[in-house]
């Protein structure tokens, strides 16, 4: 188990003092989730520069996505043990270290280590941002924070696109990345003044170094196998063996990490139930994420809209997602987080059933796109995190955090293969996609049963957690 810490007796003293926090992590958050939704656009750039094909400029998100997911762990487990405030500066130091080097890369292989060093420091932002949220604010406060935190996605997806079209046909491609810079430097600044101070009592234990390298060689393997990455590179089948490496690892993983004093990854925190059918359901927010990459691809077959146009048929998807999360945020402490998960599953489970549907036409169509896009809000809104941040002890809450936004990048994945897989052995036609999306549907209707499993309370309320917040 991780050194539990003994953060100083005083809350924060002032509103504008915490204020001034929500707003740095906002800051950070945002940032990081904006350059995943800068890369689309400009894909057509980087291959004019460097000369690759489609499935090498790929790489560019499956590098982030798997350096991003192998730095949660760490970034969670070291806040944990060296405190909230050193964790969230070196990860957006990072973060800005590789954007700096993006910017600048000559070739596209040096390209790719600067994206994975940008993953790194992405990978810590967003789960330690919202173990500060836990540690400072009262539940009172927690739920509209963090529903403004999930909201981020939602408002880097509707600024995005059109500040990557603006910027690469004005000034060029890189200067998306070179805007980070003078950012994080504000946000390393700020929030050196305003991010909380954590003392404990006592050193922290060894390294955790035989659970932090089965982490990273599982991760390795499974998002390999889920990707299918080796495959398209050698023309050879691979995936399965690498999705029985990382199950085997997997298995030692839980082995080795009973036995840790402070394991990188509490076994404890599967035990407890509420926590455990947690992650389940973030599981599914991600499978849900991942179905909205083809519904472009839905509408160019379905309805001829053209391929330069079909990501403004997901607009209202954008701004619902984004409207539906800072209201369920609002509305959490009142409803509570088990009926706002139920309700978000239950949008998901109508919307993409109707998108499985899509000769009914293209009302319907965006009618399928706003129940999608209210009920994702719902889900990412902090409900989930809410449920992680109240059941996990307050020293394991970077670790909890962080398993959130694992098990949330391995369902994307997974959602974004499973239904490339199904329409594809159907001949990529629209029946193919229609498939797809019936299954990922029913797969949104088991979740809104798990959702049911959540207890109506939390099983114990976690006092609130001094930190001094400033110097």
């Amino acid at each position: 188990m991780s050194q539990h810490t003994h953060p100083s007796t005083t809350l924060p003293a002032a509103d504008a003092g915490q204020g001034r926090l929500v707003q740095v992590l906002f800051v950070g958050v945002f940032m990081a989730a904006l350059d995943s939704a800068i890369v689309g656009p400009i894909l057509p750039a980087l291959r004019a520069d460097f000369g690759i094909d489609n499935r090498t400029a790929g790489l560019l998100s499956t590098v982030f996505a798997l350096s991003s997911m192998c730095s949660t762990a760490l970034m969670a487990y070291f806040s944990d043990r060296h405190g909230r405030r050193p964790v969230y500066l070196v990860s957006v130091a990072f973060f800005a270290i590789g954007s700096m080097c993006i910017a600048a890369a000559p070739s596209f292989d040096l390209l790719l280590l600067s994206r994975a060093i940008q993953g790194i420091g992405a990978g810590g932002i967003a789960p330690v941002a919202s173990a500060v949220i836990g540690d400072v604010f009262s539940a009172e406060r927690r739920g509209r924070i963090l529903g403004l935190i999930g909201a981020t996605h939602g408002m880097a997806f509707v600024l995005g696109p059109p500040l990557a079209t603006v910027l690469t046909s004005t000034l060029g491609w890189r200067w998306l990345f070179l805007v980070n810079i003078p950012i994080a430097l504000v946000v390393l600044w700020w929030g050196g003044r305003s991010l909380p101070s954590q003392r404990t009592q006592a050193a922290p234990g060894p390294v955790d170094i035989a659970g932090i390298t089965l982490t990273l060689l599982f991760l390795l393997c499974l998002v390999l196998g889920i990707s299918r990455l080796p495959d398209s590179a050698t023309g050879l089948l691979l995936w399965p063996w690498f999705l029985a490496a990382s199950g085997l690892l997997l298995a030692s993983l839980v082995v080795i990490e009973k036995r840790q004093a402070q394991p990188l990854v509490p076994m404890d925190l599967f035990a407890n139930r509420q926590l455990a059918c947690a992650y389940v359901l973030t599981l599914g927010v991600g499978f849900s994420m991942g179905g909205i990459v083809f519904l472009t691809t839905v509408a160019n077959l379905a309805y001829g809209i053209s391929i330069e146009y079909a990501g403004l048929a997901l607009m209202p998807l954008v701004v619902c997602s984004m409207v539906g999360s800072m209201a369920a945020g609002r509305l959490l402490n009142r409803l509570g987080a088990r009926n706002m998960v139920i309700f978000g599953f239950g949008l998901l489970t109508l919307g993409y059933l109707q998108s499985a549907v899509p000769q009914t036409g293209f009302t319907a169509f965006v009618v399928a796109s706003v129940l999608v896009g209210i009920g994702l809000g719902v889900v990412v809104s902090g409900a989930l995190r809410s449920i992680a941040i109240d059941e996990a002890p307050p020293a394991l809450r970077g670790t909890a955090q962080g398993l959130i936004n694992i098990f949330n990048a391995v369902g994307t994945l997974l959602a974004v293969t499973c239904i490339s897989a199904i329409a594809d052995f159907e001949g990529g036609k629209l029946a193919g996609f229609g498939h797809a999306y019936l299954a990922l549907g029913l797969s949104m209707l088991v979740m809104l049963f798990v959702a049911l499993g959540l207890q109506r309370k939390s099983a114990k309320t976690m006092a609130d957690t001094a930190f001094v917040v400033g110097k």
